[in-house]
């Protein structure tokens, strides 16, 4: 019995494309029990589009249009992988750069019955990637390639391009709601995030031909962020904002005091800035995953503002103290004291400002029974410390 597959592409702006992209793959998925799914985030009547090409189509197609495009690309992929009535799942882009006669390959690559991902590698023997165009835009793929086998040696021993939009993937072998993608890099999300087996077909990337690219600088600072998670979890990613914060909190005592500013004056107004800049990062690209089950973004920000703030006001004091006392420079001072502050702020964050509504307080008097002894704050504590700078890590 030939498999079962469906087809999701999600799309942003691909009005132009769907048509042909429809009748390319209805034709190569003529003998097979298969569909397509779109996951449309279009503002230019993709979906309407979709429909309309719906109604002659070789095969099934449906459209699923988001109103809010929570996680990018690759949440519309996890919505597809959840949604798609097959659990065998070809996923591709919707601008023709990966052509659809290279699903029966694909297909017949997974059918060996060894593999649980096929991916369609541009940098395998007799794929390509002209499609991208200019030097530059293969030089940053390129380079994107490397830093990201290099995070994942082993996990990624076996790709030779775990960036590719193209791949088939046996969706019975994940844990589709544990995925957490943000950006464009949804295989390589699944690659870290699960134990599955890989094999690769050469891809010869093509050119798009209608419609812009969706690569921007921001979606660069995004892969970044979210590889920077998936390689070392929130507490890496939470360090790492803290220094952009702690650097940002130098420069603005280092300038301060240099026109003449008392150092206790620049320390607070130093503070006061970073603390709302780290705030809004935190949000964007620690915390996101967890801020829809949390309380509302002005009850977030009082409450992060609120103890920094606090926290701030303890550690001044102690900053001005080793100053005075150990007579060492106001500048060294203020960045030991910002290392000693970061795990308070990391557990504040982690357990109270983004923790789920659902899990505060008890819901009713047989909440506060438990058959088993309850677990001291420590112990959730030090539990909170190893699931988030550990997650989800490469063993």
């Amino acid at each position: 019995m030939r498999t079962a597959v469906t087809i999701i592409v999600p799309t942003f702006n691909e009005r132009e494309n769907i048509a042909e992209l429809v009748v390319r793959a209805g034709a190569v998925l003529a003998d097979r029990d298969a569909e397509i799914l779109v996951i449309d985030d279009s503002t230019d009547g993709t979906a309407g589009e979709v429909e309309r090409v719906s109604a002659d189509a070789a095969l099934p197609v449906r459209v699923i249009h988001r109103a809010e495009n929570t996680g990018g690309l690759g949440g519309a992929v996890a919505l597809g992988l959840a949604e798609a009535a097959a659990d065998i799942c070809i996923v591709m882009d919707g601008d023709l750069q990966h052509p659809p006669e290279l699903i029966p390959e694909m297909l017949s690559r997974f059918e060996r019955g060894d593999v649980d991902v096929v991916a369609a590698s541009r940098y395998v023997g007799g794929g390509h990637s002209r499609g991208l165009g200019t030097a530059v835009r293969f030089g940053v793929s390129r380079a994107a390639t490397l830093l990201t086998k290099a995070m994942f040696p082993r996990r990624l021993a076996r790709s030779t391009d775990p960036m590719t939009g193209f791949f088939l993937v046996d969706r019975r072998r994940l844990d589709v709601p544990a995925l957490r993608p943000q950006g464009f890099k949804i295989l390589l999300e699944i690659l870290a995030r699960s134990d599955v087996r890989i094999a690769e077909v050469p891809m010869e990337f093509s050119e798009r031909r209608n419609g812009t690219s969706k690569a921007t600088l921001r979606q660069g600072a995004t892969f970044i962020a979210h590889l920077a998670r998936l390689r070392f979890g929130k507490m890496s990613l939470f360090a790492v904002i803290g220094g952009i914060g702690a650097v940002a909190n130098l420069a603005i005592m280092w300038a301060l005091t240099t026109m003449g500013m008392p150092y206790i004056w620049a320390a607070i107004i130093g503070a006061e800035v970073t603390i709302v800049g780290n705030f809004f990062l935190q949000e964007r690209f620690v915390f996101g995953d967890m801020r829809p089950d949390a309380r509302g973004v002005g009850t977030r920000f009082a409450a992060s503002f609120t103890f920094n703030n606090i926290e701030a006001a303890l550690r001044i004091p102690i900053m001005a103290l080793m100053v005075e006392t150990w007579h060492i420079s106001s500048v060294l001072a203020t960045g030991l004291s910002l290392i000693v502050a970061f795990f308070a702020r990391f557990l504040f964050h982690s357990l109270f400002v983004y923790a789920p509504r659902r899990a505060r307080g008890r819901t009713d008097a047989a909440s506060a029974v438990s058959e088993s002894k309850p677990d001291t704050a420590a112990q959730r504590i030090i539990r909170a410390i190893d699931a988030e700078a550990m997650r989800p890590g490469e063993l």
